[in-house]
């Protein structure tokens, strides 16, 4: 297991590059089991949650290769069944259930299990395709669906799920009829997702907003398709530029995708700008100042954004506040921020931050992919070393991370822990 030891106190500056999206690429990747022909997926993040996507979907029946961030994959004779020692690793092997109903009407994919920033259950998703005419049994820790052809139908979802919104339009694509889907996520992630599947033949309108109508087709074919950037990395690296006081270029950033995060950074004291080369990202002359966050579904401010803002607002001039209204339990990088000096206190879902001059690097412990993040930024503003412990989490959604920032004036090692 892995460590990145950070020198901190190093201004950032230069231009650092956005790697594509993982929460697009995976649903995109499992959409391929749709498809009756080859496709080739272009800007596809070098991630371990993007490997084991690929070995479950080979050993689904859906071959692929992966070389230099290009995906190809292969029609193959379509297996229903996803093991749970990869389902275990990552709860995204769930988006494999409504594409295997869809094109063959058999789907075995081992339940999710717990996470640790909260509940994150598939109800959701099982109700729509019960809806659709799906059947649905749960024996030995499995789901065991069927059914013998989807049909169209109105499917209001109690919450707004993102996961439950990409597995049900994708279900729905080779569905008899219409499909329509009420209170439907309108994550950026979703639109890339739609927009794949309508390049490959699908009939989808309305993606983007809450209610998405598809009209189902007989067969979808491959084609050519580039993953859209991750707007969560790029919001991350935004904030390094803020809380190391740095300026930097940040290239292939998906700007209007982060209208959310790019206010409450203004808002903060940071000047972003839009260019063609990129967006520019710099602290402002009087430093960093604090601010209110409430996390919402898109287009609110993105929970997986919280933990790194709450980085910036631990040394922010005066006192700041976070809502968490998206999961139960994302306030753990909390008390690992707390062991480098920020003082920061918590109350069920709000966190009152008041800032310090500075902190101090230490070692400290990751929870989560974005806590991870929370605490790399930290130690990059620490006075002293920091070791983040436990990266695997990093690892599932920054692609080399320590070698970007590295680039761009950081001091960061990767080390045995």
């Amino acid at each position: 297991m892995d460590k990145l030891v950070i020198e901190g106190g190093r201004t950032l500056n230069g231009e650092i590059a956005v790697s594509g999206s993982k929460n697009a690429a995976l649903p995109i990747l499992f959409a391929s089991i749709l498809l009756d022909s080859p496709c080739t997926f272009s800007n596809v993040p070098d991630l371990r949650d993007i490997h084991t996507t690929l070995k479950l979907l080979h050993l689904l029946g859906v071959p692929c290769t992966y070389e230099n961030h290009t995906v190809r994959s292969e029609p193959g004779e379509l297996i229903p069944e996803a093991p749970y020692d990869l389902v275990r690793t990552m709860r995204a092997s769930v988006l494999c259930l409504g594409p295997l109903l869809a094109r063959i009407g058999l789907a075995r994919v081992a339940l999710p299990g717990g996470c640790a920033i909260g509940a994150r259950p598939v109800d959701q998703h099982l109700k729509g395709l019960e809806l659709m005419g799906a059947h649905f049994d749960l024996e030995g820790g499995n789901i065991l669906g069927s059914c013998e052809k989807l049909t169209g139908a109105r499917i209001v979802f109690d919450m707004v799920t993102v996961g439950g919104t990409e597995n049900l339009l994708m279900a729905a694509v080779l569905a008899d009829g219409e499909t329509i889907l009420e209170n439907a996520a309108c994550e950026p992630e979703i639109v890339d997702l739609a927009n794949f599947l309508v390049a490959c033949g699908a009939d989808i309108s309305g993606q983007g907003t809450s209610v998405i109508r598809v009209r189902g087709v007989p067969s979808l074919s491959g084609t050519s398709y580039a993953v859209m950037p991750d707007r969560i990395e790029a919001g991350t690296f935004l904030a390094a530029a803020g809380i190391t006081g740095g300026r930097l270029l940040v290239k292939n950033c998906p700007y209007d995708e982060l209208k959310a995060v790019i206010a409450k950074l203004e808002e903060m004291g940071m000047s972003i700008t839009h260019h063609p080369g990129g967006v520019l990202a710099e602290c402002g002359q009087l430093g960093l100042s604090g601010t209110e966050v409430e996390t919402r579904p898109y287009p609110g401010f993105p929970t997986d954004m919280q933990a790194q803002i709450m980085a910036l607002m631990t040394v922010a001039k005066g006192a700041s506040v976070v809502e968490e209204r998206i999961f139960e339990n994302r306030f753990m990088h909390v008390l690992e921020l707390m062991r480098m000096g920020a003082r920061i206190k918590v109350s069920g879902h709000t966190a009152m931050v008041h800032g310090v001059p500075t902190l101090t690097g230490a070692p400290v412990m990751a929870s989560d992919l974005r806590a991870s993040a929370s605490l790399v930024l930290a130690g990059l503003a620490a006075r002293g070393t920091t070791e983040v412990r436990r990266i695997y989490h990093l690892d599932r959604g920054y692609e080399c991370i320590e070698n970007k920032l590295n680039a761009v004036g950081a001091c960061i090692r990767r080390a045995e822990q």
